[in-house]
């Protein structure tokens, strides 16, 4: 993987590209020359090259264009904020080499494992998360022929966003796979069924990596399931199964330090950066953001991928209790081709997160009146 220490010192005949608000296409020189854009009245004193487009709005219900690059190339680096509001409405999505169908198509938060649209410190290696929502992700994107990244605004008001997509040319991409991320939702997870965070993708590549934004919708340890991976010939059982949900994600012991309870931490593979507890009014559940990146141990396959999770608690007698929670994936793996079967685009109500306070009423309004019979 490009970007290690050991080959940091190598001189490479690459070239590096940088695309902004402030350098749309990315060409060289092409940075700090706006005249308009949204820093345009800040910068009235100061005139071009002062900040004048740090940022672009996106109206609400279209589609914005952070990144088209043509030719071949490989994305190094993304760094993207707006709004904590936007981080379940805005579906980010990449499409290689001219492809109509994307290859990335996830909720933005859900992507830099901030899936409950609360902030969360993540500090690992493909993926940071900084203080106030500066998300950052390292995961290499090649392709051949060109590139495309767009963001969706699917609420009902306006996002501004600020970013920049960094990237290189000139190198050798004949064995790159092409970078993939799918996102799938069950809420609530049907009885006595895993959650699919893969399925039907066929090809040869390798699997790097889960993030799952999980909410428990009962009381008692929720973590029980196993994750399973089915691996080409694969049918009814998986070649790689996981013994535990806090064990695939490096915890153990229901994450709960004694004296304290669900404790979270953040590594460079694998991590639990988020709990949200029960606040006593309106957050009556607790919710959980769990990351495990393969990138040291990808799960590689030839032919075909599937990879599901059970969602597992206890009950009496010592029996396991099958649950019904709101689990997110976020699934992310190399294919040797641009397209991959993917989920159905999630509808607005689908990827709404039902977590904060209920609206304050006017206190001058007339209450509203309770229904007829």
């Amino acid at each position: 993987m490009p970007g290690d220490l050991g080959g940091l010192s190598r001189i490479r005949r690459l070239e590096t590209r940088s695309i902004s608000p402030e350098n749309f296409d990315g060409s060289p020189g092409g940075g700090g020359r706006a005249t308009n854009g949204t820093g345009a009245s800040a910068a009235r004193d100061l005139g071009p090259g002062w900040k004048i487009s740090p940022s672009v709005d996106i109206p609400a219900g279209e589609t914005f264009d952070l990144a088209r690059i043509d030719g071949p190339g490989r994305i190094t680096h993304i760094w993207i904020t707006t709004h904590t509001d936007h981080w379940r409405t805005l579906l980010l999505r990449a499409y290689w080499n001219g492809a109509e169908e994307p290859a990335v198509e996830v909720p933005y938060g859900d992507f830099f494992c901030n899936g409950w649209g609360v902030f969360a410190q993540v500090d690992s290696q493909p993926i940071a998360a900084n203080p106030h929502g500066g998300f950052n992700s390292y995961w290499p994107m090649p392709f051949r022929t060109g590139a495309r990244l767009a963001l969706e605004n699917v609420s009902d008001v306006d996002a501004r966003v600020y970013y920049q997509v960094s990237y290189e040319i000139g190198d050798e991409l004949e064995h790159d796979g092409y970078f993939h991320a799918q996102w799938r939702r069950s809420n609530p997870l049907a009885d006595r069924t895993p959650h699919t965070i893969v399925d039907g993708v066929e090809g040869s590549g390798h699997y790097v990596g889960s993030y799952l934004a999980w909410g428990v919708n009962s009381n008692g340890w929720w973590g029980e399931g196993e994750i399973k991976f089915y691996l080409d010939d694969d049918e009814d059982y998986p070649t790689i199964c996981g013994t535990g949900t806090e064990d695939y994600f490096g915890g153990a012991w229901n994450f709960d330090i004694p004296g304290k309870g669900y404790t979270e931490y953040s590594t460079p593979y694998l991590g639990m950066p988020q709990v949200i507890r029960p606040d006593g009014l309106y957050v009556s559940q607790q919710r959980f953001g769990m990351y495990r990146w393969h990138v040291l141990d990808p799960i590689r396959f030839a032919s075909r991928l599937r990879v599901d999770i059970q969602a597992l608690g206890w009950r009496s007698g010592w029996r396991y209790l099958p649950l019904r929670d709101d689990i997110a994936s976020t699934a992310l793996f190399y294919l040797d081709r641009p397209v991959a079967a993917r989920p159905p685009v999630p509808t607005a109500d689908e990827l709404e997160i039902h977590l904060g306070s209920a609206p304050v009423p006017d206190i001058g309004a007339t209450p509203p009146r309770a229904p007829r019979d």
